[in-house]
């Protein structure tokens, strides 16, 4: 029997690369609204009817909830999002699914982009705001957007699975 290595499986490379892509674009879009289009400076800039740019430093995790401007907050979400990719990449070189190791990718990609942020800038950029007849959504950003993509698909997945079991 040939054994694998733990840490590489079949599909690693299929969540490698669409990890890599994920946090390539998400961190090339944050220098471009930050350094170049100067979002700071001109927002809120109306895209259309409910969505604006808007530059947003979110201090703490999803929706702003546990926001803190300590460092010692900064650094336990950093050692936290390290830690959850760490096992997601575990995961990863064990999955036998392409869309479940996709959306593992998609996940990993994101949770590492918005940890980089957190390490270089000491919170996460947020720019994308939705809003429809007085109801705000929250601002996220293109990481946020491939982890809940990711998420999704790995719910789904696991529905179909179970529906799968049980059918049986």
């Amino acid at each position: 029997m040939i054994s694998r290595p733990a840490m590489w499986g079949r599909l690693s490379a299929v969540g490698a690369v669409l990890a890599a892509l994920t946090y390539f674009v998400d961190q090339v879009h944050k220098w471009y609204m930050i350094s170049i289009f100067d979002i700071a400076r001109y927002q809120p800039v109306k895209v259309v009817p409910g969505f604006d740019l808007v530059m947003v430093w979110n201090y703490g995790i999803s929706y702003g909830w546990f926001a803190s401007h300590s460092q010692a907050t900064r650094w336990i979400l950093i050692v936290l999002s390290v830690a959850v990719a760490v096992l997601l990449w575990v995961w990863l070189a064990r999955q036998a699914k392409p869309l479940v190791a996709a959306a593992i990718g998609l996940v990993l990609g994101g949770a590492l982009a918005n940890a980089t942020d957190r390490l270089v800038h000491g919170a996460v950029a947020d720019f994308f705001h939705l809003y429809v007849a007085g109801f705000s959504w929250y601002v996220f950003n293109i990481a946020d957007v491939a982890i809940v993509a990711g998420v999704l698909v790995l719910m789904y997945d696991s529905l179909m699975h179970e529906e799968k079991q049980t059918d049986k």
